[in-house]
């Protein structure tokens, strides 16, 4: 299985990783968006506590996040007595657009609702630059071929 999922040398991604390994029971679903220079990333993760059921790591450009969650309820009248429980474990790998201090990265829990925010790395080098383009099978720049002047300028010697 761990080949099909590497084909062509690139991952299936999460979802569908964990569809094809019949692990969608444990995927822990998440809202990911850009606010104001951070990355917020939201799970809605009711009836925890976040102190000893919530375990978020920052795993290279990764951040892990892992929910620990039981639900018990005891049903007792004339009839009889009935208890259920359900409990698992819930993670997910949010891939970060690069380089984060795991100092700089914030999470709360409110109504039911993990936000984690991430401030994201400053971009450097992203201004547009235009690339020239020349005519003919040499490129710009060569100096194979071409003199000042000559390549498309439609002007005539004299």
């Amino acid at each position: 299985m761990a080949n099909i999922m590497r084909w062509g040398g690139a991952d299936i991604t999460e979802p569908f990783r964990r569809l094809l390994e019949g692990d969608m029971a444990s995927w822990l679903r998440v809202e990911e968006y850009r606010d104001a220079g951070s990355m917020v990333v939201k799970a809605e993760v009711p009836g925890i506590d976040p102190e000893k059921d919530v375990d978020i790591e920052l795993v290279g450009n990764d951040l892990r996040i892992n929910v620990r969650h039981e639900e018990k309820s005891e049903h007792k009248d004339k009839e009889g007595y009935r208890s259920e429980f359900r409990y698992g474990t819930f993670s997910r790998n949010v891939s970060l657009p690069g380089h984060v201090s795991e100092s700089d990265i914030r999470a709360t829990y409110h109504d039911g609702i993990l936000e984690i925010r991430i401030p994201l790395p400053e971009e450097t080098g992203t201004a547009s630059r235009k690339i020239p383009v020349s005519r003919g099978g040499t490129a710009a720049g060569s100096g194979a071929g071409t003199t000042a002047g000559s390549a498309g300028t439609g002007g005539t010697q004299a």
